[in-house]
């Protein structure tokens, strides 16, 4: 008789989100009446646009509910590889390039499985977002994380990446703006390691969720469009979500060679099918209306770019904490120390004594650090910096 415990290898080796873990923890509490500071979530507080969820509304009431191609509908796909070339700067890119998928993190999933096979290593700088690691293992892949501390401004160095690289490496991930730093590469940083990674004929997949989410001036660029060499080896991922704050809309985005942009809709198409189909027909509206969509996106910035200096201030006035000024996504992530704990005790007690939920650094290969998430109300960030200031004078 079988064993009903027995799961298989990739059940057993699977770890849960950490960062949805600690949301779900501070809504559970929440919803049995205690005020909880939540910084757990990478999720804009504003809604989305209403004409995006008009669009949607009109695709439903027209019928749009049926299936759709595997790699998208062709008007937003075409929409999509428009925008690359002309925002992006990515020479020639055509729809049968794009991919759309249900989810920004399923993009990831099905680029890391359209190129990774077992055994095969994949570079991972850390801090990294928490699912890379998880994912490259369901391929059967073997993460190779090398790490770069808040001393380096969270970013590898070309050096790093070169001593990193084996005869087995196939992939390495990069991911600016960062999730969980809020780091980016210059373009001259950016440069630097894609000239690595083509010298040694390995995949990049460009995680480009937060592109639009910048501040101080900087300046996001994609790996893609250094070169041709650059765009037949670079995959890149990015999505609705953040951008649009859609994130229960499940939609995200890929473009590849075409080739491989051919094996991930075999995948999707074996897996999911297609993304919700006149969801589609919403984000579809977000591309054709770019200046409204980009009104929008202005309108969140100047929210988040205050919040993220109220909350850097404040981090920055505790002791024993450090905090580096963040210039991309909506995250802050601060060094403990002096406290004689893991970042992981560290956030259990402070959720505890003080409910305040924020994310341990473990989780992004990070001990010692923790992610907060500014895409809260101002209300929430000053509540919950008075309770972490309380929270460490007392330890």
């Amino acid at each position: 008789m079988s064993d009903p415990t027995k799961l298989s290898i990739w059940a057993s080796n699977i770890a849960p989100s950490p960062t949805l873990a600690v949301d779900a923890k501070a809504k559970e509490l929440k919803a049995a009446g205690l005020d909880v500071c939540g910084f757990g979530a990478g999720e804009p507080d504003f809604d989305t646009p209403d004409f995006i969820k008009e669009a949607c509304i009109d695709a439903l009431n027209a019928g749009k509910t049926k299936y759709a191609p595997a790699a998208g509908i062709p008007a937003l796909r075409d929409a999509l590889a428009e925008k690359y070339r002309n925002d992006n700067g990515i020479a020639g890119v055509t729809s049968q390039q794009i991919v759309v998928s249900p989810g920004g993190k399923y993009s990831c999933m099905l680029a890391i499985q359209a190129v990774v096979s077992p055994g095969d290593e994949v570079i991972i700088p850390a801090p990294y977002w928490v699912s890379y690691p998880e994912m490259v293992k369901l391929a059967g892949g073997v993460p190779k994380v090398i790490f770069a501390g808040m001393e380096a401004d969270f970013k590898i160095s070309p050096e790093q990446l070169k001593a990193a690289i084996s005869d087995k490496t196939r992939l390495v991930i990069l991911n600016s703006p960062s999730n969980p730093t809020g780091a980016i590469y210059s373009r001259e940083e950016m440069a630097a390691l894609v000239e690595i990674a083509l010298a040694a004929g390995i995949y990049i997949m460009s995680d480009e969720i937060y592109e639009y989410l910048l501040y101080d001036g900087v300046q996001h660029v994609s790996p893609a469009s250094f070169s041709s060499e650059a765009a037949a080896s670079v995959i890149t991922v990015a999505g609705f979500s953040k951008t649009f704050s859609m994130t229960g809309w499940r939609l995200g985005t890929l473009m590849a060679p075409a080739p491989i942009a051919k094996a991930v809709a075999s995948l999707q198409s074996q897996t999911t099918s297609n993304a919700t189909t006149f969801a589609q027909f919403g984000a579809l509206a977000a591309m054709q209306q770019w200046d409204a969509s980009m009104a929008a996106v202005q309108t969140m910035l100047k929210s988040f770019d205050r919040r993220r200096l109220r909350l850097l201030e404040g981090l920055q006035s505790i002791s024993g904490i450090q905090c580096a000024r963040a210039q991309g996504a909506f995250y802050l992530f601060p060094k403990l120390s002096d406290f004689g704990m893991s970042s992981m005790d560290f956030s259990a007690q402070l959720l505890e004594e003080e409910k305040v939920a924020v994310v341990p650094g473990e989780g992004f290969g990070a001990p010692g650090y923790m992610r907060l998430s500014y895409a809260t109300s101002d209300d929430v960030i000053e509540k919950g910096l008075e309770r972490l200031a309380r929270f460490c004078a007392n330890k």
